[in-house]
Formats: C-alpha cells, sequence, structure tokens
C-alpha cells in the first residue's frame, strides 16, 4: 500500500470546514458582491469575480485560467443566470485542478525492493510550521502502525532542535540529534543509519530554515541529500516544502525560490485555520505541478490533514 493512501481516508470534514471557516466567508461574501443585483453572467460579473478571486489570494494566472473555464461554460450552456454561478465556479475549479493532479501519477516509493526506510526530507523558512508539521507528520504515520525516526539536522537554531525532541516526546518516537552547531549532513547519516539499523519505516529530516533565496542553504540541502544516498540509495525519496498559508502571496515568492533552487516533490501548506488566504492553496496546486499532500488547519496533532483538491474547493467555495 502506497503510504500516502493510509491516511486518505481519515480526513474529517468537520475540521476542514472549520479550519477554512474564514476564508469561505471571505471568498463567498466578495463573490456575493461581484453578482448582487445582477441576473446573467455578463462581462462586468466576470470582472468582477476575476478580482474577487485575485483579492482572495488565489493568484492571477489560476484564476484566469478559472474565468476563462467559465467564460466557455456560459457560451455553450447559451443562458446561464448569476444563482448558478457560484456551482459553476466550484465545478470547473474542481475539474482544472483535477487536470493539474500530479499526485496520481507519482511513485511514491513505498514499496522498494529492500527493507531501507521511506526518507523525507523538510525544508521550509523559519516560522512557517515546519517542524511542527514534522512532528504531526509522525503522528499520523504512528497511527497508521509505521515505525517512525525523526532526524534534527536544522542545527543552526537551537530551539529547532529541542522544538523536535518535544515533538519526539509527545508523538512517542525517537529523535537522532546532535549538539547545535554540528553539521546538518552528519545529523542525517547518524538519523539514517540509526533508523536502518532498527528496522523504521519512516524518516523525517528536519532542515535548516534560514532565508529562502540564501544559496549556501542550497548547498547544504544538496550535501545532506548527498551524505543520506550513501546510507539509503535513493534517498530523500521526497522533499516536502512547507508553506504558510496566511502568508498569502509571499507563500508563492517561496514555492518559486525553492523550487528553483531544489528538487521539490511534495508541498504542506500550514495555518490556514488563522486566515482568508485559503485560496492561496488553490493557485499553489494548480501552477507548481507538485502535489500538495497536506493542509494544517490547527494546533491538534490531528489537524495536519492530507489534501484532497475536490473537497478543499467544495469547502472553500460551497454555501
Amino acid at each position: 500500500m502506497a503510504f500516502f493512501g493510509l491516511f486518505g481516508n481519515k480526513t474529517k470534514q468537520e475540521t476542514l470546514d472549520k479550519g477554512l471557516e474564514k476564508s469561505n466567508t471571505s471568498v463567498l461574501s466578495k463573490i456575493s458582491h461581484a453578482i448582487a443585483g445582477r441576473s446573467t453572467i455578463d462581462d462586468d460579473v466576470l470582472d468582477d469575480l476575476e478580482e474577487a478571486l485575485i483579492t482572495s489570494d488565489v493568484g492571477v494566472e489560476t484564476t484566469l485560467r478559472i474565468i476563462e473555464r467559465i467564460q466557455d461554460r456560459v457560451k455553450r450552456d447559451k443562458y446561464v443566470g448569476t444563482s448558478e454561478l457560484n456551482a459553476m465556479l466550484v465545478e470547473e475549479t474542481c475539474a482544472l485542478l483535477a487536470e493539474n493532479d500530479s499526485l496520481s501519477s507519482l511513485s511514491e516509493q513505498s514499496e522498494r525492493s529492500n527493507n531501507d526506510p521511506y526518507v523525507i526530507m523538510v525544508v521550509g523558512v523559519n516560522g512557517v510550521g515546519k517542524t511542527t508539521t514534522i512532528g504531526k507528520l509522525a503522528y499520523l504515520y504512528k497511527q497508521a502502525g509505521k515505525k517512525v525516526y525523526l532526524g534534527a539536522a536544522d542545527t543552526f537554531r537551537a530551539a529547532a532542535v529541542e522544538q523536535l525532541c518535544i515533538w519526539g516526546e509527545r508523538v512517542g518516537v525517537p529523535v537522532i540529534k546532535q549538539q547545535q552547531g554540528s553539521d546538518p549532513a552528519s545529523v542525517a547519516f547518524d538519523t539514517l543509519q540509526s533508523a536502518k539499523a532498527n528496522g523504521a519505516d519512516v524518516v523525517l529530516i528536519d532542515t535548516a530554515g534560514r532565508l529562502h533565496n540564501k544559496i549556501n542553504l542550497m548547498h547544504e540541502l544538496t550535501k545532506i541529500k548527498n551524505v543520506m544516498q550513501k546510507v539509503v540509495p535513493g534517498a530523500p525519496h521526497d522533499v516536502m516544502l512547507v508553506l504558510d498559508g496566511s502568508t498569502g502571496q509571499n507563500a508563492f515568492e517561496q514555492a518559486k525560490q525553492f523550487t528553483a533552487a531544489t528538487q521539490v516533490s511534495s508541498l504542506a501548506i500550514t495555518k490556514l485555520d488563522g486566515t482568508a488566504k485559503g485560496g492561496v492553496v488553490l493557485g499553489i496546486s494548480d501552477q507548481f505541478k507538485i502535489p500538495v499532500r497536506y493542509i494544517g488547519l490547527g494546533e491538534q496533532m490531528t489537524d495536519l490533514q492530507p489534501f484532497n483538491a475536490e473537497q478543499f474547493v467544495r469547502t472553500l467555495l460551497h454555501q
């Protein structure tokens, strides 16, 4: 069974509803304003809808693609009233994201020919919830019956190591660490050696979150990957970029910087419960052609959920 498939049936709709409440209220308010007093979908309505989506952090490119799909739909169906616009918006956005869903074709490397652990290297700038996401992922994997190891390779900040150790204690999984200032690649090497020797199924490696445009950080990530491959060939099997959804368009910029500098293979978007900027998930999911695997909807360990594009769209845009 694919690792990420283990969590697919555990998404809680009520948590999603609550987590996206601010975004849902904000987006629907803007859409309602766009169609107020109008009965048919004309160019003025579409212009206002375009503005509503862009100001909801969906992003210009994705918004234009959605509007184009709705225009084609209106032409095809001849007469469409504004009362049908919300349902149409949901359907066309779901269809758009389905076309770009690369998760179904992604090889997750979960069924390997040997007993090596599945290695995830987690990257992202400081403050996005990277270490917290690792802790919640460890909880999900452990709940799925997997033996998990954590590697504290963010040796730049003592607080990062301490935070990961706290999560390790909460979840009940071992954390491999060294002293602050140690070589991050050395920590990753020790983590994989220990995990492999003890029959671990999954290894999550935390990495330093200094400024994402610093070239030395990207060299450091490359070094960590090269060293890990000496222990587990092909590691890391996943490079997961964590983004803070509450930062809106800044999350786009971070995604651009990281995907240009290192081989990001999946995304986790956090802190969606405290913001009205949930629309950013639609744009990121559409534009980067990298699967959004998880979304963070709260502080509890169970509030990190596997991302389901259709379910997300319907929750975000449905009245």
